[in-house]
Formats: C-alpha cells, sequence, structure tokens
C-alpha cells in the first residue's frame, strides 16, 4: 500500500495549504507600518538580586503614532537595549487609539488626566501656538500629529505616570460631532448659536452720545 507523501501533501495537506494562504492574504502588508513613528521616551537599567550577584537589564518607554491622530504607548524590559526597545514598539502599535482632533492640528476642548500621581491639563490652543508641554509629553503630541497644544504636568514628573495619565486625558476628549450622533442631535444643537460681537464703532458711538 502506497503511503502518503510525508509534508501533508494529502487531502488534509490541502486544506491547510489552503488555510495557510487564506491567513497570509488577510496578514497587512509589512508596509501598512512602515508610516509609523516612534519615539523612545525613556530608558532606564534596573537590577535583580540573585543568589549569585545582581542581574542587570533595561527598561524602555516608546510612544508610537501614525501623525494622523493614532497613538500608543508600550513598556519593554529586557537584557539589551535594542530587544527592550523592540518589546515596548511592538506592544504600543498593539494599544493604539485614535484621538479626534479640530481642524486636524489642535484638541476640542480642555481635559483633566489623571493616573497615579500623575496629573496633566491639557488646553486646546489656536494656530500657530505649537507644542508647549514637557519631554514625555511632548513625545506624545509629536506622534500623534498635534501642532497645537497646551499642556501642563501638576502631579509626580515619573515619565511613566506622566505618559499613562496623558493618555488617559486623550482617551477622554470627544468631538462635537460624536456628542451630538450619541444624543440624537444636530452638531448645531450642540454647540449653541454663534455670538455676534457688537460693531468695533458702537463704543465710539456710544461715547458721542454721552
Amino acid at each position: 500500500m502506497a503511503r502518503e507523501p510525508r509534508g501533508g501533501e494529502g487531502e488534509g495537506g490541502e486544506r491547510r495549504r489552503r488555510g495557510r494562504d487564506r491567513d497570509r492574504d488577510n496578514r497587512p502588508e509589512r508596509g501598512e507600518g512602515d508610516e509609523l513613528q516612534d519615539k523612545l521616551v525613556t530608558i532606564n537599567r534596573v537590577a535583580k538580586v540573585v543568589k549569585g550577584g545582581r542581574r542587570f537589564s533595561f527598561a524602555a518607554l516608546v510612544v508610537v503614532g501614525d501623525q494622523k491622530g493614532r497613538v500608543g504607548w508600550g513598556a519593554g524590559k529586557a537584557r539589551e537595549v535594542p530587544e527592550a526597545i523592540r518589546k515596548a514598539t511592538e506592544q504600543a502599535k498593539r494599544s493604539m487609539i485614535r484621538v479626534p482632533m479640530r481642524e486636524g492640528r489642535t484638541l476640542h476642548h480642555d481635559i483633566i488626566g489623571e493616573f497615579g500621581a500623575g496629573r496633566v491639563i491639557l488646553r486646546a490652543a489656536p494656530a500657530g501656538t505649537g507644542i508647549i508641554a514637557g519631554g514625555p509629553m511632548r513625545a506624545v503630541f509629536e506622534t500623534l500629529g498635534m501642532g497645537d497644544v497646551v499642556a501642563k504636568c501638576t502631579g509626580t514628573t515619573n515619565p511613566h505616570n506622566m505618559v499613562k495619565a496623558t493618555f488617559a486625558a486623550l482617551a477622554r476628549c470627544t468631538s462635537p460631532r460624536a456628542v451630538a450622533a450619541r444624543r440624537g442631535k444636530k452638531v448645531a444643537d450642540i454647540l449653541g448659536p454663534r455670538r455676534e460681537q457688537p460693531p468695533a464703532e458702537a463704543p465710539a458711538v456710544e461715547a458721542a452720545r454721552g
């Protein structure tokens, strides 16, 4: 009796091969992640005391974003620095969130974020302001693609807690369109009517009348 060739070339092997081809077609191409920008926020050397002495390793904190409204953070630890950065980058890519931005450059509203002892205040800014923020928060905004924002850290200066508090604030940001859809109203009903400013010559006319 002829034996089935090794390597699964029979009927079962054909099904497995078709399944692998289908998974390969659904797998994202390598070029999709090339536009992501990653920034190393901090790297710290940690030591573990064992029976034979100390074992040193490195802990890295990385933020990743596409500069189009998506950003994520990750932490990794390994015996070598490149491996720690790679682990942190992979975790950051898996934990990316989308942040709504007004006109693609700033926040829709002011927001406060807290995590542990970290507390940050994020405020929307007019065009041309730039990124006014500390080191860890600046890395988050740059990878996010936000051009105008004012941020202040009023809690701990630990980079991990600052980044986590910043992400806690960004996760709570929303847009008027999302609020209107949730309430079943129009955007104009949420924002309200625009107040008309009085003409510039009104004070001069009133002074003349007085």
